[in-house]
């Protein structure tokens, strides 16, 4: 009877998989932080496109072959080492390769093939997500209302069925909380972005400058489209909150959905479900809809993208201040400190600090040649009391006027009075166009908004202002809504009304269209002015 000599022990019996490992349950993450570990992520990221065409054993020299030229070691013996830590973490398991043995030498030699595990597959998922949510900008998705939008007259039409269909109600409602998820957190992340925009974090100045018209204009598009479209669904949101229209919608949808809950879990599906559906419909209430003291999301992300305007043209002016030459501090201590790195020797630099920072001696202590060859024939010891030295000869001319040398006539002061007239009269006229837009969307009364006529591009903004601070403040189930503008200058009364018409307000820029109402708008200022004249 012959005996068959033991196989050697490789690195699949060395170190277990994550499949049976419970030493370390985040061990497929040492990698991240270990040598080499772009090495071990290209490696890890060839099995991911490996299993995306479906192999699921690799040799040593098929990763060698595969990873990117500016990763690939000179020769397979580093790739080896490379998945045979990957081995012992967990992020992969290696078998025997015994498809090439040939002789019972090939039997000794250490072969393996490698595949992934659970585990190194679930680490470069999870990375994948870390890497996309780190590299996300996001968007001010104003195509997202418009869907919002027609997802809500959706539900109306279910809901004004005597008998609404689960199937769509669970569809349509699935499809607008999808959108509207969408929305906001496309919009969290675009607003980060936008702020570290703003303080030109890893942004490239000369990229910035090439598209911020593009953006500032971005920004106030999508702005309009809230305002219109924010008021549009807010008022859909009350109707469908109306009688409990929308209640309804939400069982018919947690019913469908409890339908398919396993056994152990039917008793309880139906409410958890309910109130999944419930959460998700205050939260898009909200968004859309203050309440309470609180103000809505919508109106908050307005606030804060009309700021992000300014904050923007703020940056501008101060990229281009910089690169006219004009003063900085930072840069001129930045090229101050450059000049003493430069400078050849320590006397050098104490000159360099006296001139940059004034710090000379007493004028009425100069010390000259004369008093130079005198210290260094009798030097004196820094201890000598001021008493017992020899005393300094003061100029009469210093002692009599403090100065060396006689003064001049002062210069002239040049005058500013040009540039204060032409600042006076762009004032002036600014606040003229103010008050004539005022004076042009001051209705005396209740009239339509049809019936406003053409408006000119001042009078059109500041009515675009005023509608978006009306329809901010509109409430579910109300017909009325009265708003100030910001600097208290106007007031509007805003009265939706009932037969659908449509109203169209034409501008140079084009003609501005949406749903009828009465309105009354207020000059303030010219009350109060009449009421100071009496």
């Amino acid at each position: 009877m012959t005996s068959r000599p033991a196989q050697p022990v490789g690195p699949a019996e060395a170190a277990t998989s994550a499949d049976s490992s419970t030493e370390t349950p985040y061990a497929p993450f040492a990698h991240l932080t270990a040598p080499n570990a772009a090495l071990y992520r290209q490696v890890m990221r060839v099995f991911l496109t490996a299993k995306e065409r479906f192999a699921v054993h690799l040799r040593p020299e098929d990763v060698h072959a595969a990873l990117p030229p500016e990763h690939r070691p000179a020769g397979p013996d580093a790739v080896v080492k490379a998945l045979d830590s990957l081995v012992g973490w967990g992020n992969l398991r290696a078998d025997p390769d015994t498809s090439r043995v040939t002789a019972v030498e090939d039997f000794y030699r250490k072969r393996f093939i490698y595949q992934l595990t659970r585990a190194g597959e679930a680490t470069e998922q999870a990375l994948s997500v870390y890497d996309e949510a780190l590299g996300r900008r996001g968007a001010l998705q104003a195509v997202a209302l418009h869907d919002i939008v027609t997802h809500l007259r959706a539900l109306l039409v279910i809901a004004a069925e005597d008998e609404p269909d689960a199937a769509k109600a669970h569809l349509a409602l699935s499809a607008l909380t999808s959108r509207f998820e969408a929305l906001a957190e496309n919009a969290r992340a675009f607003m980060g972005s936008l702020q570290r925009t703003i303080d030109l974090h890893g942004v490239e100045v000369e990229v910035f400058l090439a598209y911020k018209d593009r953006l500032i204009q971005y920004l106030e598009r999508f702005i309009q489209d809230l305002i219109t479209l924010g008021g549009r669904i807010a008022l859909l949101i009350g109707e469908l909150q109306d009688q409990g229209r929308v209640g309804l919608l939400l069982r018919l949808a947690a019913a469908r959905e409890a339908a398919d809950a396993a056994p152990d879990e039917a008793d309880t599906a139906e409410t958890q479900a309910y109130e999944r559906w419930a959460g998700r419909w205050a939260g898009l209430a909200a968004w859309f809809v203050s309440a309470d003291g609180r103000e809505s999301q919508a109106r908050l992300l307005r606030g804060r993208a009309l700021g992000a305007i300014p904050q923007l043209l703020a940056v501008v002016r101060q990229l281009n201040e910089r690169r006219a030459g004009r003063s900085d501090r930072s840069a001129d201590f930045r090229t101050l400190a450059r000049w003493f790195a430069e400078a050849p020797d320590d006397g050098a630099r104490h000159r360099l600090w006296r001139a940059a920072f004034g710090l000379y001696p007493a004028r009425h202590l100069t010390v000259d040649a004369d008093t130079l060859a005198e210290r260094a024939a009798r030097p004196v010891a820094p201890s000598t009391p001021w008493a017992e030295a020899e005393p300094l000869r003061i100029s009469p001319q210093l002692r009599r006027t403090g100065s060396y040398e006689r003064r001049g006539k002062p210069r002239r002061v040049q005058g500013r009075s040009e540039q204060r007239r032409q600042l006076a009269e762009l004032a002036a006229k600014q606040a003229e166009e103010i008050a004539a837009a005022r004076a042009r969307l001051a209705t005396d009364g209740t009239t339509r908004l049809s019936a406003l006529g053409e408006l000119d591009p001042a009078a059109f903004g500041l009515f675009l202002r005023l509608l978006g601070d009306a329809l901010a403040t509109w409430r579910p189930g109300t017909t009325t809504t009265v708003a100030t503008s910001n600097d208290g200058t106007m007031e509007i009364r805003l009265t939706a009304l009932g037969h659908g018409t449509t109203a169209e307000i034409r501008t140079p820029g084009g003609v501005f269209r949406g749903p009828d109402h009465t309105v009354e708008i207020t000059d303030l200022t010219r009350n109060t002015a009449a009421q100071e004249a009496r």
